[in-house]
């Protein structure tokens, strides 16, 4: 069953990203980014509400060009998520998407010119409210800090990060979150040990360009699954080169195992071997296929065997217990029924959204005697 996460979080100042509280006691809230073309509007607002509906809090999209940002003033007006601009280098784009609504701008203040065009989206940015994502990257550290590291460090990512908060400082804007992103997971956990010492802002988890879905759901969760564990990081985007859908899924799963999150179900399921009753593996691929719009927090246990089955079962919402020639059934941690082979995936689903649907009622009841 879920329980308090015994993870005490590291104390940061809280900012609004549109109506979602970044930092602070909030929870950690879960980023991805579009991979449409910005200026192609219906694709865009398209992939936005799939990885919206997947359980992303916030939405980053790239605004390239002064046509992407009439663009992104089109989307802002079609959907509902907080949307974060990214912009690099051309300060007029950031005053225009500001314009247009944007909830978030990811721009690096020493990135965009002159101190006059700085202190214009920082005016901007207070004017109306609007956060700012100091973003750092090994990838695109600056040039002297390159020849100062001789290649990228974490020393050399906090400085770079510091840089760019002595700008806002000076110009006594702290309205802002900051993220410094590696590829290499000691290098990004390093840097973000560092910074989480020297600065009181929200931090915005990532490892850059983790990989592919395996391998970069495995780099992602171990790099940030030790920073969150230290109680660092307030909110995190899982970066994979697969449908931005699955960095959400990912962020979530991570989230949940660390009980940071909750929200759907969380599943305990045997590996399977000889001693299961039932197929586990076909069982678990078509539950988890077939349940992923329950939203309601709920433990589900399939296991194939006698052995650790009715252990395993009785601690979840809804448990199954493979046995010969029926398996059984737990609800509640009580036994309730038992299943034939034939049908089992179809019985399972109908029972668990049953039992969802009980306590998704029994909460609204509980909010409204409150």
């Amino acid at each position: 069953m879920f329980y308090e996460s015994p993870i005490k979080r590291r104390k940061s100042r809280q900012i609004m990203v549109g109506n979602v509280p970044v930092g602070g006691d909030a929870p950690i809230s879960v980023q991805s980014m579009t991979n449409t073309e910005t200026t192609d509007v219906a694709a865009t607002v398209a992939q936005i509400q799939r990885i919206q509906n997947a359980g992303a809090d916030i939405v980053r999209v790239s605004v390239p060009s002064m046509e992407a940002a009439e663009a992104f003033g089109k989307i802002r007006k079609l959907v509902t998520v907080p949307l974060v601009a990214d912009i690099h280098f051309d300060y007029r784009i950031a005053l225009r998407v500001a314009d247009l609504g944007v909830d978030c701008l990811r721009i690096n203040p020493g990135n965009i010119g002159r101190e006059k065009r700085i202190e214009a989206v920082v005016n901007k940015a207070r004017d109306l409210n609007i956060p700012i994502r100091i973003g750092v990257n090994a990838g695109s550290l600056e040039k002297d800090l390159q020849q100062k590291y001789g290649e990228p460090t974490p020393d050399a990512l906090v400085e770079s990060a510091l840089r760019h908060v002595d700008i806002l400082d000076r110009l006594d804007f702290q309205n802002f979150k900051v993220s410094v992103k590696a590829s290499d997971i000691f290098m990004a956990v390093a840097a973000y040990r560092k910074l989480a010492q020297q600065i009181d802002q929200p931090l915005h988890l990532g490892i850059t360009e983790a990989g592919g879905l395996r391998s970069g759901t495995v780099k992602s969760s171990v790099g940030l699954g030790i920073l969150l564990m230290d109680g660092i990081g307030d909110t995190v985007r899982v970066s994979l080169a697969a449908d931005p859908v699955e960095e959400v899924k990912v962020a979530w799963d991570m989230l949940k195992s660390l009980k940071l999150r909750n929200k759907g179900i969380n599943f305990i399921a045997c590996p399977s071997c000889s001693r299961q009753n039932f197929d586990v593996i076909k069982t678990m691929n078509e539950l988890e296929m077939r349940l992923e719009d329950i939203t309601t927090p709920l433990d589900v246990a399939v296991i194939g065997c006698v052995v650790n089955g009715p252990g395993e079962a009785k601690e979840a919402d809804i448990g199954l217990a493979g046995g010969t020639p029926k398996n059984l059934i737990y609800v509640g941690g009580v036994p309730d029924q038992k299943l034939e082979q034939g049908n089992l995936v179809e019985n399972l689903e109908r029972l668990i959204r049953k039992r969802a649907a009980e306590k998704e009622a029994q909460e609204k009841d509980i909010i409204a005697k409150a």
